[in-house]
């Protein structure tokens, strides 16, 4: 009995020293995929097994994800199932000292790769703050079955493995939202240096705009640029959702539509083949709402087409009466060919204003969920149209702004303005 007693002291000592070893090769800084080789490697050493696997939670979709496991191929498998399910919802070591004696083993995996699994062992891994990490379970002992000794030991493992992982995994969405972030950041770049740096100088008229994305980069997009000599093409676009991909989205149209207007096409043909394209490369649910007027500033008008890209307001400044347009085809990309009514005619007065403004706008919602609404819009150009136009833009953002009374935004925000000046 005493000799047996050193013999256990002797094997503590070196299991301890290999235990201590684990915890400093755990502590280096890896990739997480590294690291799950790297347990699964001590695991097998310490525990004198063939192989082994770790079952990494996903709370998300309560399972477990086996992202590296010796001689496995990826799998998941849900959490409450099997012994995997069963070691996680006791939170406790299940020993199975004889699979196929043992009713609840399933062969499957067996079948499937040809290993015959004798015995098992597996283990909670729990970090310090009492979450569930994942399983690890350690297969085939090279000289029997898994003892109680081994349990011991397994949960020593488990322990420094836990808080491992749990650090590593962390570290991974941390290094992931900083990459994003970068991106984002390049995106938005790049997005803003598509929009026009200086509005063009158009004789008896001022135009102003102004985009600010719900994120780091939107789906709203606005150009202005000269044409047919005194005059400008306007787009004001609006691809569904925000972010990089409706953002490019509405990239793509501006560039086809300056291209369109370089090789002088007309307003209808150039809308026709800017849907025609869409329809090709977006998604069937994706689409890209876009107003495109084209101004004659010697006749103080503007002709325009707009594709689901409403309401339109024509404000009077003689009157102070707010006439409100609506479109004339669909949203871009949603059918081919394009089905348009005649382009709209629009005569401006002196000190009339045409405001084309995205969603954004219309429909933000204050806490009690009143939108700001046509009313809004209506009731700010009245006050202030004879604002400076730049200001007046500005100032449609800030009121907007101040109606969500601090809320993040839902959508978009994007103003545009052209007033004819007075004589």
């Amino acid at each position: 009995m005493a000799e047996g007693s050193t013999e256990r002291r002797r094997l503590d000592a070196a299991t301890l020293e290999r235990l201590l070893e684990v915890t400093r090769r755990l502590a280096r800084p890896v990739d997480l995929q590294t690291l799950l080789g790297q347990v699964i490697d001590v695991a097998r050493e310490v525990l004198d097994a063939d192989r082994g696997t770790v079952f990494l939670y996903e709370e998300e979709t309560h399972e477990f994800v086996v992202s590296i496991g010796t001689g496995l191929d990826t799998i998941r498998v849900p959490a409450d199932k099997g012994f995997v399910g069963e070691c996680a919802q006791s939170r406790s070591i299940v020993n199975v000292p004889d699979c196929y004696a043992d009713p609840r083993f399933n062969p499957e995996v067996d079948l499937r790769t040809g290993y015959r699994t004798n015995c098992l062992l597996t283990v909670p891994l729990i970090d310090q703050e009492d979450e569930l990490v994942g399983v690890l379970q350690i297969l085939n002992k090279r000289e029997g079955s898994f003892d109680s000794y081994d349990e011991w030991i397994a949960e020593a493992l488990a322990a420094q493995c836990a808080v491992a992982l749990q650090r590593a995994r962390m570290t991974e969405v941390l290094v992931a939202k900083e990459r994003m972030d970068r991106e984002l950041a390049v995106a938005r770049e790049i997005q803003t240096g598509f929009l026009p740096s200086r509005m063009p100088v158009l004789p008896g008229h001022e135009i102003a705009g102004m985009g600010i994305p719900a994120e780091e980069t939107g789906g709203d997009m606005f150009d202005v640029f000269a044409h047919n000599g005194s005059g400008a093409l306007i787009l004001v676009a609006d691809a569904t959702g925000h972010g990089v991909g409706p953002a490019l989205s509405a990239t793509q149209v501006r560039a086809m539509l300056r291209v369109a207007a370089r090789l002088d096409s007309d307003l209808d043909d150039a809308l026709r083949h800017v849907n025609d394209q869409l329809d090709q490369d977006l998604a069937s649910n994706r689409f890209v709402t876009a107003f495109v007027g084209v101004l004659d500033a010697e006749k103080g008008r503007v002709r325009y087409h707009s594709a689901g890209q409403a309401p339109i307001l024509h404000f009077r400044a003689a009157t102070g009466e707010c006439v409100w347009l609506g479109a004339t085809a669909p949203p871009l990309g949603m059918l081919s060919p394009l089905m348009m009514k005649d382009a709209v005619n629009v005569d401006l007065a002196p000190g009339d204003i045409l405001a084309v403004m995205t969603d954004g706008v219309y429909e933000c919602a204050d806490p009690n969920d009143e939108e700001f609404g046509q009313e809004g819009v209506a009731r700010l150009l009245a006050e202030r149209h004879a604002d400076p136009l730049q200001e007046l833009v500005q100032t449609v953002q800030d009121t907007v702004r101040d109606h969500r009374c601090g809320a993040p935004p839902d959508d978009d925000v994007t103003v545009v303005l052209l007033r004819r000046n007075r004589d």
